[in-house]
């Protein structure tokens, strides 16, 4: 599964069960959002064991994509058997700062900044 623009790209890759975000992305509000949404509540729904969100290449997110990403994680709370794990960039910015406020949603996700 793929969503590609000039901007931005969202791969889902199933051998490692990992969303691959790269790029910029700056939608405006929820609905543009929707199909990277869609993606994601599909494999959630999908029970797997665990599911990765590398967001190491993800130079830039406006509000709008951290709330997207911040109910995905609400959502998620709801599969007790599925273990999330996000990886970020400790090289980026917005990834230092605002990565570990998702736990606050989900205590039991994981969050690795790697450089």
């Amino acid at each position: 599964m793929e969503i590609q623009t000039k901007d931005y790209s969202v791969q889902y890759d199933a051998t490692t069960a990992t969303v691959h975000f790269q790029g910029l992305l700056l939608l405006n509000g929820t609905e543009e959002y929707a199909p990277i949404t869609q993606l994601l509540n599909q494999l959630i729904e999908q029970q797997l064991s665990i599911l990765t969100l590398n967001l190491q290449q993800l130079r830039m997110l406006n509000s709008s994509g951290f709330q997207m990403l911040s109910k995905f994680v609400m959502k998620a709370r709801q599969y007790e058997d599925i273990q999330i794990l996000i990886r970020g960039n400790q090289n980026i910015s917005w990834q230092t700062r605002s990565l570990q406020n998702l736990q606050r949603l989900m205590p039991a996700i994981q969050i690795e900044l790697i450089d």
